[in-house]
């Protein structure tokens, strides 16, 4: 009679410790789990994922327009733009996007009267849970004008 117990008490055991029976949504069974949850994410995602604007004057306002794109299967939510200078400033066309979908995201680095090499980033808050704060970074090298020989 014994024996007729040790099978159904261990397969109870195994169920336990592997995360509950079919029946009460355990790992093994029909119920959701955290991967169905991690899988209706947003995802965010910016091209290209930095630039570099080359050789530039002093006192020049650059351009330059990236993509953020959305590749999760929920709505992502842009939170906040921020820079790591007031020589740059970044605004996103939208603050929501959609699986799947797209905005501008534009930004201006101000050489101002900086000499050499100047780097920035721009900081973009979401609700992306895997990347909540994306970093872009910009740069430039800012080289005075030589003089025309005589």
């Amino acid at each position: 009679m014994r024996r007729a117990l040790v099978g159904p008490l261990l397969l109870a055991a195994a169920l336990a410790i592997a995360g509950g029976s079919p029946e009460d949504g355990g790992r093994y069974g029909g119920g959701s789990t955290g991967d169905e949850k991690e899988a209706k994410a947003p995802r965010i995602r910016v091209e290209p994922d930095g630039f570099d604007f080359g050789k530039a004057l002093p006192a020049k306002t650059l351009r330059k327009e990236f993509a953020l794109r959305n590749f999760g299967d929920a709505e992502l939510v842009v939170e906040g733009i921020t820079t790591s200078c007031g020589c740059a400033a970044a605004i996103s066309s939208s603050s929501r996007i959609e699986p799947g979908g797209s905005t501008q995201l534009r930004v201006t680095l101000e050489t101002r009267s900086y000499s050499g090499k100047l780097e920035r980033q721009v900081l973009v808050r979401s609700n992306d849970p895997k990347t909540p704060l994306l970093a872009v970074k910009v740069s430039a090298t800012v080289e005075t004008p030589r003089a025309k020989p005589r």
